[in-house]
């Protein structure tokens, strides 16, 4: 079988530097390591940075407390790092006031949307976020609002909006796709000609996003993507899979893929998301190029 594989498959710039704060902290295992949350959404690589000595705690939205999760050990032997989705100035201010040392993993990104809505907030706008409201970073995202911020995924949630006054700013979700972006957006201008769209979406997503056509422009007749169930990049990934009109098969790791299914194909493309390992990608190119 012949296997093409996405040029932008794995970690983007966010992920790996998130693992590289996470991993320095531990200075060689002198010091032991916690994320408020999952530090990003790829289980299999949370169970090596396990192992490395990086404990993930609290909870999936970061909501919880985890003071109690916190081992009795010296301050001095502890790091608390900032999940790569970030966390609103809420949960920021009670991380801090822990009273451990903070490393923050934000991703670049991310954190240029929020202070997009900060600076607005500080304008006196209203935020509308297009996204995941249970994501976390739509969550901690909403956090910068100021109180007057609201979250969207549809056209019909628009409709549900209350009558807004005053000067509207809109952004997204750094993992969503652009052209359903778009489409929101002139959906919400209708109803509010004062809105000001801004482009969040990161550029890793567009690439990612853009490769999955490049794959089926490429002559594959299905499409593998690899990542989390939680990754919300991975899932928009096999969303745009399935828009080629391909067959799709969103797995985590190798054992989910489904041979049987698979063997009817000659040529099958291979993309993976953001938060997804090499070592993930090569186990299943390798075993599909043996078919």
């Amino acid at each position: 079988m012949k296997v093409i594989r996405a040029e932008s498959a794995g970690f983007c710039f966010g992920v790996e530097r998130a693992i590289n704060i996470a991993t320095t902290c531990t200075e060689n295992g002198k010091c032991k390591v916690y994320t408020d949350g999952p530090l990003i959404h790829n289980r299999q690589m949370m169970e090596r940075l396990t192992n490395c000595g990086i404990h993930e705690i609290g909870d999936y939205k970061s909501e919880s407390e985890i003071d109690s999760q916190i081992s009795d050990t010296s301050q001095d032997d502890k790091v608390l790092v900032i999940r790569a989705h970030g966390v609103s100035p809420e949960r920021r201010k009670y991380l801090m006031n822990l009273g451990m040392r903070c490393k923050d993993a934000t991703c670049p990104d991310v954190g240029k949307i929020a202070g997009t809505i900060k600076m607005h907030a500080n304008k006196n706008y209203t935020t509308i976020i297009v996204g995941d409201p249970n994501h976390p970073e739509v969550i901690g995202l909403l956090g910068y609002a100021g109180g007057k911020g609201f979250v969207v995924k549809s056209n019909k949630d628009i409709d549900a909006l209350p009558n807004i006054e005053g000067d509207i700013c809109m952004v997204s979700q750094s993992t969503m796709f652009t052209d359903d972006y778009n489409d929101i957006a002139e959906y919400l201008k209708k109803r509010f000609p004062q809105t000001k769209v801004i482009d969040t979406i990161c550029g890793a997503t567009k690439t990612r996003q853009k490769d999955v056509v490049a794959l089926a422009e490429k002559g594959a007749q299905a499409i593998v993507v690899i990542g989390g169930k939680h990754s919300a990049n991975t899932v928009k990934l096999a969303i745009m899979a399935q828009r080629t009109g391909l067959p799709c098969f969103h797995i985590e790791t190798v054992k989910e893929l489904d041979i049987e299914a698979l063997k009817k194909f000659d040529v099958v493309g291979v993309t993976a998301g953001a938060s997804t390992p090499d070592f993930l990608i090569n186990e299943v190119c390798n075993t599909l190029e043996k078919l």
